[in-house]
């Protein structure tokens, strides 16, 4: 890796062979070109090997391995980061797509204030063709001096959860959980995250989310379809999804820098949370006991 290299960006990738050029080619393209591009395949089983490998022949900053087996997005996420050496770490997906100047302007914003753990730019939705754009506010700038204030400001608003895909500052991520196996963990990423720096929100739309068919959030709460994102190898089924939320937001806080006085009213926010999502959270136990007498 050169010694000026600042930047890993970190593509997980299962079976992507439809939309896999128009990212690798977005990232290339980028006007900042320090950067590694590490690539895991999570064991692929369409043409995505073999682009993946023409890329790499073509380019010396991409570096291709793949999985022996499926490992489970949020794992090969984790694998990816740990790959990382770099001062910073921008995670991309294998169907999504970027305007040139992202890298560039996120690095000038992270080089010039320590204390921002993230940089992400506005998004714009498009259809599986690229097509019929939508603007998407994210309305995740915090860069509240309060932890604690960062951390309920996210939960409280958050929707649409893809602001771990921009320009991330390794030395706070590795004080994170990363990523867990269960659904909608990002959002977890997130938040423990903002106890640790700010995020900042480019003022310009230079990311295109993708919607289509096999996107994680294209159908929330449909077991098979988030059985294909998640699950590893041989795994049927992501039990208390809803328990491993809660729990892993206790956490975080639990295992933060944050004063006694800050972790007791996030405890007390997560409390509420709690009772709030009482149902869902019953009816996994209930589903449980179901499952372990049957």
């Amino acid at each position: 890796m050169p010694q000026d290299c600042l930047i890993t960006v970190g593509l997980p990738v299962y079976n992507s062979e439809r939309y896999l050029r128009q990212s690798l080619d977005s990232l290339l393209a980028q006007t900042f070109p320090h950067f590694l591009l590490v690539i895991s395949d999570n064991a692929s089983t369409d043409g995505t090997a073999q682009i993946c490998q023409r890329y790499a022949a073509a380019d010396s900053r991409i570096k291709y391995s793949r999985n022996e087996t499926n490992i489970g997005n949020p794992r090969n996420f984790n694998r990816v980061a740990g790959l990382a050496e770099t001062r910073y770490l921008k995670w991309s997906t294998a169907d999504d797509f970027w305007e040139p100047s992202f890298l560039e302007r996120s690095l000038e914003v992270m080089e010039r204030d320590a204390t921002i753990a993230l940089c992400y730019p506005q998004a714009v939705l498009v259809d599986a063709n690229g097509r019929n754009p939508k603007n998407y506010d994210d309305v995740l700038h915090l860069v509240q001096e309060d932890p604690a204030d960062r951390f309920v400001t996210l939960l409280d608003k958050i929707k649409l959860a893809h602001q771990h895909l921009g320009l991330i500052r390794m030395s706070h991520l590795r004080q994170t959980h990363l990523l867990g196996a269960y659904v909608a963990s990002d959002i977890n990423l997130l938040a423990e995250l903002s106890l640790y720096g700010k995020f900042f929100e480019l003022p310009r739309r230079l990311y295109f989310r993708r919607f289509h068919q096999d996107s994680g959030s294209w159908k929330r709460g449909d077991a098979e379809h988030e059985a294909r994102r998640y699950h590893a190898s041989g795994e049927k089924h992501i039990g208390f999804n809803k328990w491993h939320r809660h729990l892993a937001f206790f956490s975080a806080v639990r295992q933060s820098p944050l004063p006694l006085n800050s972790k007791m009213r996030l405890f007390r926010y997560l409390g509420r949370r709690l009772i709030w999502d009482r149902r869902d959270l019953k009816a996994e136990l209930t589903e449980f006991a179901r499952s372990a007498r049957s």
